[in-house]
């Protein structure tokens, strides 16, 4: 594959988890794996979980560079004097140059590939690319020695891709540990999570936030607070927000609603004529995920009591209270939300009008506010 050609596992705008040095946050899945390995308890198949952009691929790539090293006899390993005490491994080290320059022949990655008739990447993770992993394991087998595959991510593998990842992970090639990165792991077949140890890697706090963009070379996203409260804590949500002004859209979506029932039109008008703009595609995604965002969290607010301890926007708290300020306010926006939801989605699926579909969905929020039905 060229090196410019898209990467279904690259986040736009990060550099991809095989170029990250170090994984933030997410010391205790490094703590598990590591104690596997030392323990000599090491699982063949290990499904790494979590919201999409916390670091999963990065823990997978690390892990992987770090079986693959020690085998090389870096560092030491289980017959080692000293057990290793973290995945790190030096950057000059021969894997981690091959692996970084994807020539590594004891890594095997999967992930959605580019269709050469549309030259776009596939939808799904096909059957051809799980059995052309079988034809690596078969050829790599002489060698004895340790193999790594990542697989990024098993959602996007179809049935009969899974039914063949399946028949491996249940006779496991020997001295080979397979990485399954999985953002719902509820929708892969039950049998693959059976064999499976799972390690579920949670949203980053703020602080680890800022230290994960900072490592990415995006220092100057904005407030790191607002951005890890609206990505729930994951750095490839962040990114998108910072690539796309997530912060100042939901800003004028705060300000917007901040007199619920009353609306200011004008500013409604501007956000409708925004979304319609050419090659607003990913900006008017980011608004439909930033509306829903903001819908999902008056309804937190109006069950808890009190809006969420960070705000996403400078007047948010305020907004949050007054449109939700009791339970029955909160199913009355859990409603809302689901009913705008579908129905913005579904609306850009059969590419209605941007700014028609944003002007409606402000004018049903600003019924839900007023105790109409939207």
């Amino acid at each position: 594959m060229s090196e410019d050609a898209p990467e279904a596992d690259r986040i736009a705008g990060a550099p991809h988890p095989r170029e990250t040095p170090r994984l933030i946050g997410q010391g205790a899945a490094e703590a598990a794996f590591l104690a596997a390995y030392n323990d000599e308890r090491l699982h063949h198949a290990w499904l790494v979980t979590g919201a999409r952009g916390v670091g999963k691929a990065t823990f997978a790539w690390r892990a992987a560079r770090f079986l693959l090293a020690h085998d090389a006899g870096e560092g030491g390993g289980m017959f080692a004097p000293e057990a290793p005490g973290s995945l790190d491994i030096s950057p000059d080290h021969p894997v981690a140059r091959r692996m970084l320059a994807r020539s590594e022949p004891q890594l095997f990655h999967i992930a959605r590939q580019i269709n050469p008739d549309t030259k776009r990447l596939r939808d799904v993770i096909r059957a051809e690319d799980v059995r052309s992993l079988h034809n690596f394991l078969m050829l790599s087998s002489a060698d004895g020695g340790r193999r790594a595959v990542i697989i990024d991510a098993a959602d996007d593998m179809n049935v009969t891709a899974a039914n063949s990842l399946l028949k491996m992970l249940e006779e496991p090639p020997a001295r080979t540990t397979f990485f399954l990165i999985s953002h719902q792991p509820s929708g892969l077949l039950p049998t693959i999570r059976s064999r499976c140890r799972e390690l579920r890697l949670p949203a980053l706090s703020a602080a680890d936030m800022a230290g994960a963009l900072a490592q990415a070379g995006i220092g100057e996203g904005g407030d790191t607070a607002a951005l890890a409260a609206l990505s729930g804590g994951s750095v490839g949500e962040a990114v998108r927000l910072i690539n796309l002004d997530g912060l100042k859209i939901y800003a004028e979506l705060v300000k917007l609603f901040s007199d619920l029932p009353n609306v200011d039109r004008p500013r409604a008008l501007a956000l409708a004529n925004a979304a319609a703009q050419r090659g607003g595609e990913e900006r008017l995604a980011l608004l439909i995920w930033l509306i829903e965002l903001m819908l999902g969290r008056m309804a937190q607010t109006g069950a808890t009591g009190a809006a969420p301890a960070q705000e996403g926007a400078r007047g948010e708290a305020k907004m949050l209270m007054r449109a939700a300020p009791d339970l029955n306010a909160a199913r009355a926006w859990a409603d809302c939300a689901q009913d705008v939801g579908g129905r913005m989605r579904h609306g850009r699926a059969v590419n209605l009008d941007p700014a028609a579909l944003v002007l409606d969905t402000v004018f049903r929020i600003q019924k839900t506010a007023a105790g109409q039905p939207a």
